[in-house]
């Protein structure tokens, strides 16, 4: 029987176990910051940099440290809270 090095969301499992920093995002973080970069043509400016996509965004809070996070996350929250989104 062959084994399967994928999860059931279709993504390869690292076989790495989440750990302090590397902590996934909530599911409430996911579903905010998908709205907020949904169809997005100006870019969401948090920690001085620019972020236009989803991807590009949640790329950069998993690489950072958990109060890092929160804190660019509150950034990226309230820069879209401003504009009406």
């Amino acid at each position: 029987m062959e084994t399967n090095d994928q999860d059931v969301t279709g993504e390869e499992d690292s076989g790495e176990i989440a750990t302090g920093e590397n902590l996934p995002l909530s599911r409430p973080q996911r579903r905010l910051l998908k709205r907020i970069y949904n169809s997005r043509t100006t870019p969401i400016i948090a920690d001085d940099l620019p972020f236009l996509t989803y991807r590009e965004a949640s790329r950069y809070l998993l690489s950072l440290p958990e109060d890092a996070r929160e804190a660019a996350y509150a950034q990226m929250k309230g820069f879209a809270a401003a504009e009406g989104r």
